[in-house]
């Protein structure tokens, strides 16, 4: 490793109760170390950088499983209700500093305040759930087939874990991963995006205060290239759990396929919203503007496709618009609706996929442009009566243009739902329990919400199928995924 260099604090957060929350280096066995390259990381609501951190290099990546891979039998056979107390302070820490990490967040992420106070909530309640499920993961049993033969199942750690973030979510991603694969008694490995590395940092000097071993959490900053790829390469990575893209997650697939690594992956969304003639009107409205504007639309559970039947179609869209009409706009200290998108890729995809729809037939009823508040920010969009042919109907859009359609009936419904390579979740408005049973059956995704926009949650098993991913996080099965199962059949003689 070269020699390591001090890097500056980010000059632009600001205000923090506990300024040693910022930190610049990675996190490796228990220590801070950085290399004399550097990533800027910027504000995305002014485009600033607000300062730097340390750009590992492969063999740093290297050093991070040497770290892992030394720490797993110390933590591994560590009491269950032990790694429940560190894991339960930790949770705790969070929660204390819950302003300064939401501020953190801001501040390289660019979300509205009250949502990033919101995923802190959100992260801290993985550590506290998954503390607790630490000292059960041993509920299975056989009963024996065989004379005179006793039989046990047994869930032991998998080993070291690597961990791979997206920009959206900086702190939960991390939180609803490494708390699972640790309560078990891993050991991670995390890279978290380049865009938000303080958050992931944060994360980490908590860790220490929180009395995590050393090597039980490490954190590396830097390309995703030099930092992942010696990581699906390396055999003593016996799992490695990646949210992000479906593009990325087929060439991680394939990366790993040498090693045969347990994969957990949560990938892209394209998740279909449908309000039928019986539902509520005022509460699908209010449920769909929800699920497409959280995040500034920014996530993988966005309503991508808002499909109305006829019936109340015109009265859903002119209530979706009116809503539409007063969301605020601006910078995430000042809590606006509608925060800054991440970059410039993000911008030229929203503005691609309303001319697209226009082009093709869609009425533009409002938005569509980048907003005043400045390059970053685009206008909540609301595109109507967009043909089945439209780009935004088929690929991820991740900003705040929502493109509504009209369907007639329930089969036309779940067929234009189901078109699709991807399979995350499905929103469904409707009053018939019988329909609710149907489509509850009938749609081919992982998750499906009725009448309401959050289900996500620690207890819950969160996932797709199709090409939305393998595995779940969160509940018990998250837990199960960071396992080996070992049978033992002992003869009684």
């Amino acid at each position: 490793m070269p020699d390591a260099v001090a890097l500056p604090k980010a000059p632009i957060i600001n205000d923090l109760a506990d300024p040693n929350l910022v930190q610049t280096e990675s996190f490796i066995g228990g220590t801070w170390q950085s290399e004399k390259d550097i990533i800027a990381v910027t504000d995305p609501a002014t485009g600033q950088t607000i300062g730097s951190v340390a750009k590992m290099s492969g063999d740093d990546a290297i050093a991070a499983i040497d770290a892992a891979e030394a720490a797993f039998p110390g933590w591994a056979g560590t009491l269950p209700q032990e790694r429940t107390r560190i894991m339960r302070r930790w949770f705790e820490l969070l929660c204390e500093h819950k302003e300064d990490l939401a501020r953190i967040m801001v501040a390289e992420q660019g979300k509205p305040i009250s949502e990033a106070r919101g995923e802190i909530d959100y992260a801290a309640s993985f550590i506290e759930f998954y503390a607790e499920e630490a000292k059960r993961p041993n509920l299975e049993n056989a009963t024996s087939h065989l004379a005179d033969a006793e039989m046990e199942i047994w869930r032991e750690p998998i080993g070291v874990a690597a961990l791979i973030t997206p920009w959206n979510f900086p702190s939960a991603m991390i939180t609803r991963k490494a708390a699972a694969a640790i309560a078990v008694g891993c050991t991670v490995v995390v890279h978290p995006s380049k865009e938000t590395p303080y958050s992931a940092l944060a994360l980490a000097e908590l860790s220490i205060r929180a009395g995590l071993p050393g090597g039980v959490f490490n954190v590396v900053t830097g390309e995703p290239a030099e930092i992942v790829e010696p990581w699906t390469q390396d055999t003593r990575v016996r799992a490695l759990s990646f949210t992000g893209s479906t593009e990325i997650g087929r060439l991680l697939y394939s990366q790993c396929a040498g090693t045969v690594k347990r994969l957990i992956m949560e990938l892209g969304g394209h998740a279909p919203l449908l309000v039928f003639d019986d539902a509520d009107l005022d509460d699908a409205v209010d449920e769909a503007i929800k699920a497409k504007f959280a995040t500034s639309g920014q996530d993988c559970l966005a309503a991508n496709r808002i499909l109305v039947q006829s019936g109340i179609y015109d009265n859903f869209c002119a209530a979706f618009a009116a809503k539409t009409a007063k969301l605020t706009v601006g910078r995430g200290m000042d809590d606006p609706d509608i925060g800054p998108l991440m970059n410039t890729n993000a911008i030229k995809k929203q503005i691609a996929h309303v001319e697209d729809a226009v082009a093709k037939g869609a009425k533009l009823v409002s938005g569509g442009k980048v907003h005043p508040e400045g390059d970053l920010f685009f206008e909540p969009t609301v595109l109507i009566d967009v043909p089945e042919d439209a780009l935004i109907l088929h690929e991820e859009t991740f900003g705040p243009v929502a493109a509504i359609a009209r369907f007639e009936d329930e089969d036309e419904a779940v067929r234009r739902a189901n078109d699709t390579e991807y399979g995350l979740v499905a929103y469904v408005h409707t009053l018939d329990p019988r329909r609710i049973y149907r489509l509850s059956r009938g749609l081919a995704f992982g998750m499906v919400a009725v009448n309401r926009t959050k289900v996500t949650g620690p207890p819950i098993p969160f996932g797709g199928v199709k090409q939305s991913g393998l595995d779940r996080e969160g509940g018990r099965l998250g837990m199960d995924a960071y396992t080996e199962v070992k049978y033992v059949c002992r003869d009684w003689q």
